[in-house]
């Protein structure tokens, strides 16, 4: 049994993946962005989870979020499926995967990133920050993936993938979206908790339990460095290599 964080876990993908985790015996603790999305988890808590809160997009409550996880105890892995698809993109989708891998000492790390990675810009932003829409989400995913990369050759201590869910038709992925959400949650929770074999060589790019190429700039190793450097400076969190 394992004990895992799943972020925005109250509606979607991320609610689909804590409640596929807690049916198979998990524990669980799950994410809602504000007090008033609690009750989107209150069926989980319910089957026996446990809650954090805070947004994402504000990184002083990321680092408030990573010692509440603290308080509650040591995790076995993080799912790192909280997103949004406009607004401050960069602060949600990258920061704050950066700021948790960091500060919450997991074993495991999965980030879901997106097969629109591959229509991002590989250069870095100047503003992290998220106050002005300055980068598309497919560079937040561009980027996102690349930190997975980044992370698991600097931290070969840790198991960090990225994962993408498919175009379901969640609030973000919109009504027409032909992916199968019942499938989009699978790959994420088998990651985070299986010993097979195949899932424990870090730094893969997966959808539906198989590895897929990513966009070429992910494995550019100057690329890594150079935005794991830029997300230290921005957050002050420092990622050291081992």
């Amino acid at each position: 049994m394992a004990r895992v964080l799943v972020t925005g876990s109250t509606t979607g993908i991320g609610h689909a993946t804590a409640a596929s985790l807690l049916r198979d015996g998990h524990e669980v603790v799950v994410h809602a962005r504000s007090d008033a999305r609690r009750a989107g988890a209150d069926d989980l808590l319910a089957a026996g989870a446990e809650i954090v809160v805070g947004d994402l997009a504000e990184l002083t409550q990321v680092l408030a979020l990573a010692d509440a996880v603290d308080d509650l105890g040591p995790v076995d892995a993080v799912i790192h499926n909280a997103g949004v698809i406009d607004g401050p993109v960069l602060a949600v989708n990258v920061v704050a995967p950066y700021v948790l891998t960091a500060r919450v000492p997991a074993p495991r790390h999965v980030v879901l990133s997106s097969s629109m990675h591959r229509g991002g810009r590989p250069d870095l932003p100047t503003d992290w920050s998220g106050a002005r829409p300055t980068r598309s989400y497919s560079d937040s995913k561009l980027l996102v993936t690349t930190l997975v990369a980044g992370v698991a050759r600097r931290r070969p201590d840790l198991l960090v993938h990225a994962v993408d869910p498919g175009w379901v038709a969640t609030r973000m992925g919109g009504p027409s979206a032909s992916g199968d959400l019942a499938l989009s949650h699978f790959t994420q929770a088998w990651l985070a908790t299986t010993d097979d074999a195949e899932a424990l060589t870090s730094g893969g790019y997966w959808f539906h339990q198989r590895t897929r190429r990513t966009h070429p700039a992910v494995n550019d190793e100057a690329l890594q460095d150079a935005l794991l450097a830029s997300l230290a400076e921005h957050t002050g969190v420092d990622l050291p290599g081992r």
